[in-house]
């Protein structure tokens, strides 16, 4: 989805010594100062954490996944990390502030500092419902027309989460994707030419070829709007037991939750 600079290990004809690698790269059109960048996850929930990401090496900063008003997210514990750091799980439930704070000009400038276009700021959304994610979609395409100065680059669609309690995982029911799509191309933000900005999908992880294929097609008719797509999302139903209290190391979907 982006293109590597062809500079990557250049020369420098004074010294005759390699010069710094240039990672740099596009993404949907985007310049990006990395082709790393962090995934919307448990550390991206405020402008205070996000903030630690734009002053590292990540080539862009990716907000928490946003729900129409702020929730808490699932019991603790939510998360478990391994003794020698070899995996972890976390079983979220999308705790956030709600889409209004991730794309107000506010969040913005706390998380970007003193020069916010040095990279891209980027949002993800995932609602309860279709009904959330189109009115999601549609608050973030008026902010960013009614706000010339706010610095939204593009959104993340989650179709992925593994972690809330009583929702299938969108991206694993093919129909529902399917109409999920038809339905946010139906919106005027979409429609338009060129778009009001770019959309990315996260999908979950595909270990079949067909699904490959089927979610391939899904979103190769949407390819006017859909500019990239984050191949995998943390692998759910995944289970740790911690064998002191014999009972699961995260609490909420009875111990199952996403491996990192």
């Amino acid at each position: 989805f982006g293109t590597l600079s062809t500079s990557l290990y250049q020369k420098s004809t004074a010294t005759n010594t390699m010069a710094k690698p240039d990672l740099s790269t596009t993404l949907a059109g985007i310049p990006l100062t990395s082709v790393i960048y962090n995934a919307s996850g448990p550390r991206t929930g405020s402008s205070a954490a996000m903030s630690k990401i734009a002053s590292s090496a990540s080539g862009a900063v990716l907000a928490k996944s946003a729900t129409v008003a702020s929730q808490k997210g699932n019991d603790l514990p939510r998360t478990w990390h391994e003794e020698n750091g070899a995996a972890s799980l976390n079983s979220e439930g999308l705790p956030n502030s709600g889409i209004d704070y991730y794309i107000s000009s506010k969040t913005i400038t706390e998380t970007m500092g003193d020069n916010p276009s040095s990279k891209a700021y980027m949002v993800s959304i995932s609602g309860k419902n279709i009904s959330d994610n189109l009115q999601m979609l549609s608050k973030i395409s008026d902010t960013i027309a009614n706000d010339s100065g706010n610095k939204i680059a593009a959104v993340e669609l989650n179709l992925a989460c593994p972690n809330i309690v009583g929702k299938p995982t969108i991206g694993y029911d093919f129909e529902q994707m399917e109409d999920v799509m038809k339905q946010v191309a139906s919106l005027p933000c979409f429609r338009q030419t060129p778009p009001s900005f770019p959309l990315g999908v996260k999908l979950p992880p595909y270990f079949d070829r067909p699904h490959f294929e089927m979610a391939a097609a899904i979103i190769n008719q949407h390819k006017s709007f859909v500019r990239y797509a984050a191949s995998i999302n943390t692998i759910g139903n995944a289970l740790a037991i911690d064998h002191h209290a014999e009972m699961p190391a995260v609490r909420a979907n009875g111990g199952d939750a996403g491996l990192f």
